[in-house]
């Protein structure tokens, strides 16, 4: 398989026949001086080595390597061989918690942003997993099947916001369940889920699912974020920024259940883990992974390809060297022979 890595570069080719011009102008322009102040017979007797193929040579030299050179710029590439790949990995499910208690500000900027920091980052350290995507709030729904689509998984966490929640809430049973029905009981190796979330979840059934999970060969880690002081909930009202209050107009404070977290990761095998503590949660959940069971994924195919700009950049060097060395006059011809001993 042939390709041009850089191919709009052969754009500048359309300069060759522009340059073919300008050389014929020249030699054009040349011989009309020459017939408006003197006599061309006088002038070939006065410069009687003057050669006008010579610059025509001259000039094709140097065009040929500089189309050489563009070409070389482009990087002509075959395709040697294609390969056959095998890859293990763990099939993981992060679930994000969007509900509107994810934008109190009591860690900055609030904690949807730093819920979303952070999975992204987690994407980077679970290179060769395959990874699927929960959004939660008052319902979970599949946002990203599993798959090695990093880039895709990036640009969902990076837009995730409590408006595409159905329903607000945090019920954290039905990411569960969700999950379960995603991660198949059919593979023989462990899977896992990560749950980001400030666990304002008081359902008891919660812990039902994590445990039914666990049986499954389901692993559920959870992550907390926010405060346990915790924060009043911005929500933006007419245009103005306002805080959420309940049915008597007071306002809600949402604040971080640690306890519930830490429970839900019992019941489902794992750990709880404080987002303040970015790095070292990363590490913890990328050796937690590590440790889990891979198992091996369908075949991959890609072609290699090397790339041949060499065969086209040596020749245009040495077409510029002998364009420099060969003169419009004869007499130096002669005298730039001398210097290698020709006749």
């Amino acid at each position: 398989m042939f390709r041009l890595e850089e191919h709009m570069i052969l754009i500048c080719l359309l300069l060759i026949p522009i340059g073919l011009l300008l050389i014929w102008w020249t030699l054009k322009w040349k011989r009309s001086v020459l017939n408006d102040h003197g006599d061309p017979t006088t002038f070939a007797r006065l410069y009687p080595n003057w050669s006008a193929t010579r610059e025509w040579l001259k000039g094709g030299l140097l065009l040929s390597a500089l189309a050489l050179l563009f070409i070389a710029w482009a990087n002509p590439q075959w395709g040697t061989r294609t390969e056959k790949v095998t890859a293990k990995s763990s099939d993981v499910i992060i679930a994000l918690d969007i509900s509107q208690s994810m934008m109190a500000e009591d860690i900055s900027p609030n904690r949807m942003e730093r819920a979303k920091r952070f999975c992204t980052a987690l994407v980077e350290k679970l290179t060769g997993d395959r990874i699927g995507l929960i959004f939660f709030a008052g319902g979970a729904y599949t946002q990203m099947p599993l798959s090695h689509d990093y880039a895709l998984a990036q640009v969902h966490l990076k837009a995730a916001n409590p408006d595409q929640a159905g329903t607000q809430g945090t019920v954290i049973s039905e990411a569960i369940a969700l999950a379960r029905s995603i991660l198949s009981s059919d593979s023989p190796s462990q899977k896992a889920m990560i749950i980001i979330s400030d666990g304002e979840d008081h359902e008891p059934q919660s812990i039902t699912e994590a445990e039914a999970a666990l049986a499954e060969g389901v692993h559920i880690y959870t992550v907390g974020i926010g405060s346990e002081e915790g924060a009043t909930i911005p929500v933006m009202q007419g245009g103005r920024k306002t805080m959420k209050t309940d049915s008597q107009g007071n306002m809600i404070r949402s604040t971080l259940n640690k306890d519930m977290l830490t429970e839900l990761a019992n019941a489902g095998g794992g750990e709880f883990y404080m987002i303040d503590q970015v790095m070292s949660a990363l590490s913890k959940l990328d050796r937690e992974m590590e440790r889990m069971e891979k198992r091996q994924t369908e075949q991959r195919s890609f072609t290699e390809y090397n790339s041949y700009f060499q065969l086209f950049l040596l020749p245009a060097i040495l077409l510029l060297f002998i364009e420099f060395m060969i003169p419009n006059f004869v007499d130096k011809a002669r005298n730039w022979k001398s210097l290698f001993g020709l006749k």
